[in-house]
């Protein structure tokens, strides 16, 4: 019986070292989304940051706090209407200022980090009224004190909630959240993390292109 050579066998050793190796799956990123209230009480994902955006008079924004898989395809929407008349429509018009109409869901326990809950069950709603070019981050702030930014400019938390984390990769067989790279994407609010990396990819491609070329060196060998 022909033995298999050497240089194919730690192929195959290394690309099964590489699989094992390879991380778990991740199941999101738990962060504050940001939304855009449209026609009908639909929301749809915010192209810029709250602290760039500067929405007109009569505008509602959302925010959401979840793990979400996808920051455009797959992030949690707040679980309330985008409908301007029911946050503002008690609130009077005043001249040199406008009205933003604001929805904040604090999300559901399960995408609480660990030890914290959602200080609120529902999401709760707050007309602000600011200045006419104040941008949304300045509307929220007036309603929802405190804030909290990390370095990057990304929103890590409203009325405090959460204490900890901005951004955290959170993987599907470990309830821990892990460092993500969204920390420091400013405006982008998280990437998605399913699959493994390239490096593990490229890793693998290379490892199996070794052992392609070690069998047919080995044919090579035996003609």
């Amino acid at each position: 019986m022909r033995r298999r050579p050497p240089a194919v066998a730690l192929a195959l050793g290394i690309v099964l070292a590489l699989l094992a190796a390879a991380p778990a799956l991740a199941a999101g990123y738990r962060y504050w989304s940001f939304w855009d209230g449209s026609a009908g009480g639909r929301w749809s994902y915010a192209t810029q940051g709250p602290s760039l955006a500067r929405p007109a008079d009569g505008a509602v924004q959302g925010f959401r706090f979840s793990v979400s898989k996808d920051a455009a395809a797959q992030a949690a929407q707040p679980r309330a209407v985008a409908d301007f008349e029911t946050v503002c429509g008690t609130t009077a018009p005043t001249e040199g200022t406008k009205r933003v109409a604001l929805v904040i869901d604090f999300g559901v326990p399960e995408d609480a980090p660990t030890g914290e809950v959602p200080p609120e069950a529902a999401p709760r709603t707050a007309c602000a009224q600011v200045a006419p070019g104040a941008t949304t981050a300045e509307a929220l702030a007036s309603v929802a004190k405190p804030l909290r930014y990390n370095s990057a400019a990304l929103l890590c938390a409203i009325s405090g909630y959460p204490k900890q984390g901005c951004g955290d990769q959170v993987a599907e067989s470990s309830a821990a959240p892990k460092p993500s790279a969204a920390d420091s994407a400013a405006e982008s609010g998280a990437e998605s993390g399913g699959g493994p990396s390239a490096g593990l990819v490229a890793g693998i491609a290379a490892v199996a292109a070794l052992a392609a070329a070690g069998v047919w060196q080995s044919r090579r060998r035996t003609r």
